[in-house]
């Protein structure tokens, strides 16, 4: 049986994937749905000082204490972050990386970097407020209200990767088409032409456990194999 762990995007908790772990859990499978330090339920934790470093450490302490070999670590939007500096930390303890409609890193690069000018704005406009805390919009919380605050310094601080998490073999990336002004164009197009990554698009939103649940139950299985 195979441990999964999964990592949700801005504004979300673990329990974004519930629907999915139980999935997973049914097929006899470990599930770690990892909530990030200051987010969700784990808000009450929201300072200045949380950054993506923080995040990275939060998965890699999950692998560690875990004790946990072979994940399939899954990150959806701006959980591809994490999960690239977290790969690079402990790529031995990885047999698979997911990312779905998400950003892929390189080194040196903040999400901040990869954005388009029209959601860099709306990024540190979201923080306004106090400048480190950003609010999410209101058709986020009107869908759900568990969405919280996310730590702007997240987005800011700039990844930095020895390369290591390249050693992780398989690696597939998922692509929503029906993301109308999707930020994660620029890497789709980047990795689709990377013989190393097995690229997919799909003509679904950016929410892909609300459009395509059964795929991506599908899609994380066939990791296991």
């Amino acid at each position: 049986m195979a441990t999964f762990v999964l990592v949700p995007g801005t504004y979300h908790g673990g329990w974004w994937y519930g629907p999915i772990a139980e999935e997973l859990r049914g097929h006899g499978h470990t599930v770690h749905a990892l909530t990030l330090t200051g987010v969700g339920e784990r808000n009450h934790l929201l300072n200045a000082s949380i950054n993506l470093h923080t995040h990275i450490e939060d998965i890699v302490q999950a692998l560690d204490n875990e004790e946990i070999e072979d994940a399939i670590l899954v990150g959806h939007s701006y959980g591809g972050m994490p999960i690239t500096g977290a790969a690079d930390r402990r790529p031995e303890r990885i047999a698979s990386l997911v990312y779905l409609d998400s950003f892929a890193p390189r080194d040196g690069e903040s999400e901040l970097d990869i954005l388009p000018a029209d959601w860099r704005q709306q990024t540190l406009a979201a923080a306004a407020g106090n400048g480190f805390a950003m609010v999410p919009p209101a058709f986020l919380t009107a869908k759900d209200a568990r969405v919280t605050s996310h730590p702007l310094a997240t987005k800011l601080q700039r990844i930095r990767l020895t390369g290591a998490h390249e050693q992780v073999n398989r690696r597939t990336y998922v692509h929503s088409s029906g993301f109308e002004g999707s930020p994660f164009l620029a890497t789709y197009e980047r990795l689709r032409q990377d013989p190393s990554w097995t690229v997919e698009s799909l003509p679904i939103g950016h929410d892909i456990i609300r459009d395509a649940p059964d795929y991506l139950v599908k899609l994380l299985l066939a990791q296991v194999s």
